[in-house]
């Protein structure tokens, strides 16, 4: 298992890029066509936004990207930024803050892309950082929490517990409704 470290003093971008390449190295190899589908299974990429740590099924992430020049585009949902040009495939990008109606915040070094794909559809997801690639069994899982009205976030996968933390699990093929995946889908 590969773990990005923490410590965010002073890294220069070409330590940070390295540690990316070990992560997307690490994510190729779950991603070979021979290989066997329950290699993925129960395998999580980790990343924190603000103090929280999240996780997605690493059969979704294409690969981990640093930030780069967003093109805006008119008449987007808010949390739809713009997007990139990724070796010349346009990819929308998707502030998870945004989308989850948290605080802004500067994006710095740690700032980073995870191209994930959604319904044949690839989208790039900013978030503060990436962590690692860990296994979280389903015994180690719990269903997300209801919310006042009494349903679930529907994005929320459930709550991984590893260690002694938690770790919010999303549904990456729920996390954009259908009408806003037509919207960026003709970009």
């Amino acid at each position: 298992m590969i773990s990005v470290r923490e410590e965010t003093q002073h890294q220069s971008i070409e330590e940070i890029m390295a540690e990316y390449e070990e992560l997307n190295a690490e994510l190729d190899s779950f991603d070979d066509e021979d290989a066997d589908e329950d290699e993925q299974k129960d395998k999580y990429l980790t990343f924190h936004i603000g103090k929280e740590n999240y996780g997605i099924e690493i059969r979704h992430v294409i690969e981990i990207i640093v930030m780069q020049e967003i093109t805006v585009v008119p008449d987007m949902p808010d949390f739809i930024i713009g997007v990139i040009n990724l070796r010349g495939q346009v990819i929308s990008l998707m502030d998870i803050r945004a989308r989850f109606k948290m605080e802004a915040r500067e994006y710095d070094d740690r700032t980073c892309i995870i191209v994930v794909k959604i319904n044949e559809l690839s989208v790039g997801l900013i978030v503060d950082t990436v962590n690692e690639v860990i296994d979280i069994p389903e015994n180690q899982m719990d269903p997300p929490p209801r919310t006042h009205s009494g349903v679930g976030s529907s994005y929320i996968k459930g709550m991984g517990k590893v260690n002694n933390e938690v770790k919010i699990l999303l549904d990456i093929e729920k996390i954009l409704y259908e009408e806003e995946l037509e919207q960026i889908s003709q970009l």
